[in-house]
């Protein structure tokens, strides 16, 4: 039996980790891929307390897990399929086995949405993208185009300028809903062109990318690139908190999970974290901080069920 599961091993689920082992609890963090979540795909970091340096978002989760393994957590890299709650304690299963906890922090993060365009599926992996930081060196010195208006689409069509030799930047609306630094930052820059209330209406090619057809207003343009990288948002992760009976815990109306203030879902011993949880900031300081509250939570959980 172990005290904590956390399911996710982005920046809430490590700094849920940290915190939890390094007060005595046997703490235990599974991850389907990686260590350090989606945040490891941003080219840019610039606003994290501390941390006055730019850096990616590889370089600044580098030193996270072994941070947390310091302290005693262990890090397991498998996936979790469904978590039930059995009196007093959870039952986790796994790919390859169950396991039980006293008590779970759910930190799965969210992923990126798509964009909804004919044959984007059908060509994600074949010059259809939503990572610029893997896929931008394959189009050195040509052209490509951005899908999307918020932060994360400026950040990544600034971090491709410095690779291809234009960004064409597709926003559905007239104005930017990204941070006035970034935005400025944007239009500032030479090789980036933005497409304002323009949608992409479908991609085309043979086995790859060869363009798309962007309708804008009254008008349709053709643009030849053979790379298109697509930011319009993140879908919950949540399908393990899922059984044949529904969620195991109240959920919010746009998927996410309901939290109060110390991150509890309604489910006494279960805490959701980071992007999954309702109302997130979707920051990766916001995200730790939720872990450190939640680990706080659980350690004190604990203690009343093993001296209860």
């Amino acid at each position: 039996m172990k005290d904590l599961v956390i399911i996710g091993g982005g920046p809430a689920g490590l700094s849920a980790g940290l915190y939890a082992s390094r007060m005595g609890i046997d703490t235990t963090i599974y991850e389907k891929l990686s260590p350090g979540g989606q945040i490891t795909l941003s080219s840019e970091i610039e606003n994290y307390p501390g941390v006055c340096d730019v850096k990616s978002g590889l370089e600044l989760m580098q030193c996270w897990p072994k941070q947390a393994e310091k302290f005693g957590c262990k890090i397991e890299s498998s996936e979790v399929k469904s978590i039930k709650k059995v009196e007093n304690y959870f039952e986790i299963e796994l790919f390859d086995k169950t396991i039980q906890s006293l008590s779970v922090i759910v930190a799965t993060g969210a992923s990126p949405k798509r964009a909804g365009f004919e044959n984007e599926e059908e060509f994600i992996g074949k010059g259809i993208s939503t990572c610029a930081v893997c896929d931008g060196f394959f189009y050195r010195n040509q052209e490509v185009a951005v899908v999307g208006g918020g932060d994360t689409a400026l950040e990544e069509a600034l971090y491709l300028s410095g690779i291809a030799s234009k960004v064409y930047l597709i926003h559905r609306r007239d104005k930017f809903r990204a941070s006035p630094a970034t935005v400025k930052r944007v239009l500032e820059n030479d090789k980036i062109e933005i497409l304002y209330n323009s949608k992409v209406k479908k991609v085309y090619g043979e086995q790859f990318v060869d363009g798309i057809i962007i309708s804008q207003e009254n008008r349709e343009i053709d643009l030849k690139v053979p790379g298109v990288f697509v930011f319009v948002g993140n879908s919950k992760n949540t399908e393990v908190l899922k059984n044949e009976d529904g969620f195991i815990c109240e959920m919010c109306d746009d998927g996410s999970v309901m939290v109060d203030l110390n991150m509890k879902t309604s489910l006494a011993g279960l805490y959701a974290v980071g992007d999954i949880r309702k109302d997130a900031a979707k920051q990766v300081v916001c995200a730790a901080a939720d872990g450190a509250v939640a680990a706080l939570q659980a350690v004190k959980y604990v203690d009343e069920i093993k001296n209860s």
